[in-house]
Parts: C-alpha cells; structure tokens; sequence
C-alpha cells in the first residue's frame, strides 16, 4: 500500500470506560483477551473478553459493599491482570483509581496517598511492606485489599449479583465524572496529580482507534500506572479483540515475543531501540552486519517500485522476533530516526506519535500507511493543535485543546490555571511545528531549551537524537550547557563495540563537521552507568554536569 491518506477506521464512538468494558464484552465474548503468565507445570492462563467483564463487575460489587462511594481508592503492584481488574473495578464504580509508580519510596507514596485523602488502597503481595507502611503513615485509608483476595472477592461478588444485587449497574458514569489522578512522574520538579475523567480516556482511545488497529497479541511493556499504557496497550488493543500479555521483564522482551507470537507492539522508544540494537548485535556476533546493510539497501531500492521482498530477505531477523511481529506503535519520547528506519526496511512497520498524560495521553500519531518519517504524525480528531510564539523557523509551543484535555491538576488551582492560555488552550511545554500536510514535529521542551549569550537557541533533543543516530556505539546522551557552549554526557555500549571509548572523541569531531559552529559539542563526558530514569524510561536530566 502506497503512503498517502486513506479513511479512518470505523470504530464505535463510547463516551466512559464503563461502556467501553460493556462494548469489548459484547462484541468479543468468548475470545481470549489476556494470556496470563505462570510459572512451573500449570502452564499459562487465558482470560476471554466476557470474564473481564464479569470480573470488574464482581469486584466492582464488592467494592461498593465495603461502602466505597466517590472515593478515592490508590493502587499499587506490578503489572498484572488483576491490577487491570482493579482499576476498572474502581473507575467504573464511580470511585477514582490513584495509580501508584511502584519506583518511587515509601515516603513519596504515602505522601500521594495523603495528598489524595485515599480511603481505599489495593496492593499486590509484592508490595504488602508498602500498604504496612501506609497504615502507620496514612491516617485516610480505611481499607486494604489485597490482590491475592481478588480471586475469592470476586466470587463472593459473583453471589451477590446472583442473589439480585444490582448495585454495580446502578451506579451511573458520565463523561465528565473524574476516572483517575494520575501524578506525573516528571523528569524534573515535584510531580503533579493530572485529573483525567472517563470522557479524556474514553474519546482518546476511541480517536487513537480511528488511527491504528491494535489487533492481535502484544505484551503490556508499559507500567500500568502511567496513562500511556491504560489508553493504548490496554483499552486501545482490546476495542480490536487484541490479547494482552505481561512480559516478565524487560530484558526477556525477544523471548516474550518468541513464545507469544506477538504481531503488535505498543512502546516507549527504549524498548524499541533495545531490540534494534539486539538485532544488530547478533547480526555482527554471526558476521552477517555487512550483508544485512546490503539487503536493507536492496530492499529499500525494491520498495520504490512496489516490490516487497523484506519479509523473505530478513527471515532470519523476523523469525527472532517472533515470527508475526509487524507493527509497532511507540509513543513517550523521541525515538531514534535508526531504529525507526532499519526496522522499517526488517518489514515491521514503526508508527510514532506524541502524547503527555495531560491528553490523557494521545494528541498525534502517524498511520501504518500514512505518515512521515521524523514527525509524530497527524493529528487525532478529539483535539485541535496550535503553535504559538513561534520562532523564524516556525517552532513555538504545542498548545492543545479537546475533549482528551484533562480537568485540571489535583488541589492545585494556580498551577491549573498557569497551564492553560485565558482561552482554554493546554500549554504542553513542548517545542514544534506543524507542517503543509497538517504533520506534527517535535523539537524539544522549552525548559530544556539552550540559549547561548549569541542569542542562538539549541534544542538538547535534536542534537541528541542526531549524534545516537550518527554513532551506533552511544546508548544514551544528554546535551547541556556548559560555559556558554554545548557539552554532551553520554553512556556508551562497550559490550558491542569494545573501542568505544578511545573512539568516541574522533567520532564526534566527524559530527562535528556536519553541524554549524554554535551547535558543535566542545566538550565530552563519558559516563559508565547508564543515566537515572523515569518508571516511564525517560531520562532524568536535572543532575549537576558542572
């Protein structure tokens, strides 16, 4: 299929995730809808569509039993099944999920907890210490639940509505009713508690889907609590029938893959980089690098006319992966042109978007056969884009408005409305542009904006994302201002390329050459540990350089 516009997908517009759970069920009854990983002779567990249901039903019962009612109920564990379950269960009983980032301390829980007045906290068996931590420090929560007593919970939930309790249905959500707080993991500065109703989650998921199908299996990569992973690895994949699986770890993602089948993959950019640079690992550890480059230029070539031989050239890379992997949807960052373009010409289509979880989180997104290469596609109908203050280049702020834009941050008046513009635009922070064809681009984020004394601007990200490119032994780099000029802090793969650091010098003197004189990096650090991270896998980039 030629890459040019083509109609949207028609999908069932719904209006709260409690219809969206009631639509799924519905529609696709008995087809599995998770795979549930378990260790020993058992053997994994599968979960359809009408169980799911029924379960947030269940669950949800017995929630409005203990006397739960508009409250606030925190959640916290690793991610499973029944963390889903229990976020539903919770939203769509007219409560609201506060979900927890299970990396964060003790103290920076509770104090979340507080903040929010939770009367409720769910916890999974990982995290028991945690809720033992919670009752000394937190004097709102009046329940606990463990995740090990969903099971029994939900049966004697199942025997309520048996026996005529109709309470879970009664409980009417509308699209304005709050759904979540979700508190922002922050790369920088104290995190914010962004309220997110049913109407932002369930008209982003409903636009997104109208962009790109998220049928088949995938793994859930992304931590539950972030509004990336709710929206689009979880609602977005099962309004197409998709089953879910969680990975074991991050590591293990080939042989997830492997065991799974998987065909669709929703991401954050470092989890697509790292299977980028496995690929090319192995291909130099079996001395097949020089060929693969080879194919990928005959394969591009080919292309051009329509002839589509990847699947059959990289055999080798596709069955590695799984045998039916094919698309990739990657969102959260900015991922590297490389890895986007490489795994394009494997025969896995890369789709790119941009989202913050104050869109609860999507805004733009590319489509499998419409998009361009570097931006972070077009931008979905349930909000509008605009670029202000916007420099001789036309990059200025991203600013947004829609049904997807969130209520506002919780018990923070000032710094909701300092958010937004006096006529109701969401300012994101970001730095882009919108081009001819209506493509969004990201540059940057104003607070990481360099401003040299000769009044150039240098956005960090740019440079970064080029130079990853340019020098396949950097992992990671951040660029900062150093004595009114640029310096870079990188970690290199040593693994792979055991020269890296007595070349690395040279090699940026060749980057060097390619860039004008106020963007060339004057100075290199070579870190040995990989940098600080978001549970999200953004790179924490407030740290002393100097």
């Amino acid at each position: 299929m030629k890459n040019q516009a083509y109609p949207l997908y028609d999908i069932p517009k719904l209006d709260t995730l409690k219809e969206v759970i009631a639509h799924i069920a519905d529609k696709y009854e008995d087809e599995q809808a998770f795979r549930i990983p378990r260790k020993g002779k058992q053997g994994d567990k599968y979960k359809t569509f009408r169980e799911f249901s029924d379960e947030i039903k269940n669950f949800g019962t017995i929630l409005l039993e203990k006397g739960f009612k508009d409250d606030k109920i925190a959640i916290i564990g690793e991610n499973s099944y029944k963390w889903i379950v229990s976020y539903f269960a919770v939203t769509n009983t007219g409560n609201v999920a506060l979900p927890l980032d299970r990396e964060l301390s003790y103290k920076e829980l509770a104090d979340l907890v507080n903040r929010c007045g939770c009367k409720g906290v769910i916890f999974s068996k990982s995290f028991a210490d945690y809720a033992d931590y919670f009752k000394e420090n937190c004097p709102s929560v009046e329940i606990y639940i463990g995740m090990k007593e969903i099971h029994t919970l939900k049966e004697d939930g199942a025997k309520l509505i048996a026996e005529g309790n109709t309470s879970f249905d009664d409980v009417k959500v509308s699209p304005d009713d709050l759904a979540a707080i979700v508190f922002t993991s922050g790369t920088t500065g104290k995190s914010k508690g962004v309220m997110l109703t049913h109407g932002n989650i369930a008209s982003d998921t409903y636009c997104v889907c109208k962009y790109v199908t998220g049928e088949g299996r995938g793994p859930l990569l992304l931590p539950l609590h972030h509004t990336f992973s709710i929206t689009a690895n979880v609602l977005a994949a099962l309004m197409y029938g998709g089953r879910i699986h969680a990975i074991t770890s991050l590591r293990n993602i080939q042989r997830d893959m492997v065991t799974d089948k998987t065909t669709t993959m929703i991401a954050v950019p470092t989890a697509v980089e790292m299977i980028h640079k496995k690929v090319w690992a192995t291909a130099e550890e079996k001395g097949k690098a020089e060929i693969m480059k080879k194919g990928i230029k005959i394969s591009n070539f080919l292309l051009k006319f329509g002839i589509d031989v990847r699947k059959k050239l990289f055999k080798e890379v596709y069955e590695g992966l799984g045998g039916e992997f094919d698309l990739v949807i990657c969102g959260g960052a900015a991922l590297s042109q490389k890895a986007e373009e490489d795994m394009s010409a494997w025969g896995i289509n890369v789709v790119v978007g941009y989202g913050i979880t104050e869109c609860a989180p999507i805004v733009s997104v590319n489509r499998p056969h419409h998009q361009k290469r570097g931006s972070s596609g077009l931008v979905i109908e349930c909000n509008q884009v605009r670029i202000e203050n916007k420099d001789e280049n036309g990059i200025g702020e991203i600013q947004v408005k829609g049904a997807n834009v969130f209520k506002g941050y919780y018990d923070d008046e000032e710094e909701t409305k300092n958010s937004f513009t006096e006529d109701g635009w969401f300012k994101t922070g970001d730095l882009g542009y919108l081009d001819e064809d209506g493509f969004l681009f990201i540059t940057g984020r104003i607070k990481n904006l360099i401003i040299l004394s000769n009044g150039k601007n240098v956005s960090p990200e740019e440079l970064e994302g080029k130079i990853i490119d340019e020098i396949p032994s950097i992992v990671e780099a951040v660029v900062f201002e150093k004595n009114d000029s640029i310096a870079i802090e990188m970690f290199l793969d040593t693994e792979n390329y055991p020269d890296a650091k007595a070349e690395i010098q040279e090699q940026v003197n060749a980057f060097n050459r390619q860039m004008p004189a106020y963007k060339k990096i004057q100075e290199v650090i070579i870190r040995d540990e990989e940098f600080p991270k978001t549970t999200t896998l953004k790179i924490k980039r407030r740290y002393d350089n100097k």
